[in-house]
């Protein structure tokens, strides 16, 4: 099974070396192996959880929920409990959008009067 260093997951997460550190010491990244001499390893399971993380970070769930969804994933009896979370998720994630494009559509009428009056003789 190939290892990555922690430069290597950088460049494939985009996560930074003090989130991946901050990820192991407050349990969002655990059991990441070290050589003899102490540097992490990290496997492509880290790296595939990583992916997940950053999903859930980059569309705005909370570290402390993500801590509960981490939680949740070790325990093989939890599948229900980890589709009721993102589930959830998904639902803020839809609401999130459904704003996101009200307010587009606010940006795109002030535009379309800004072009109005410019083009006013």
């Amino acid at each position: 099974m190939p290892t990555y260093t922690p430069g290597q997951v950088v460049e494939k997460t985009g996560f930074s070396l003090d989130t991946l550190r901050y990820y192991e010491k407050i349990g969002l990244l655990d059991d990441v192996p070290r050589t003899s001499g102490g540097r992490r390893q990290y496997r492509d399971d880290d790296v595939g959880w990583l992916e997940m993380l950053r999903c859930l970070r980059d569309t705005g769930m909370p570290i402390a929920r993500m801590l509960e969804f981490a939680e949740l994933s070790r325990d093989d009896e939890s599948i229900p409990d980890r589709i009721s979370l993102l589930e959830e998720h998904d639902q803020d994630v839809e609401e999130r959008i459904d704003t996101l494009l009200r307010q587009r559509e606010h940006i795109r009428g002030k535009i379309a009067y800004y072009r109005s009056v410019t083009a006013q003789p």
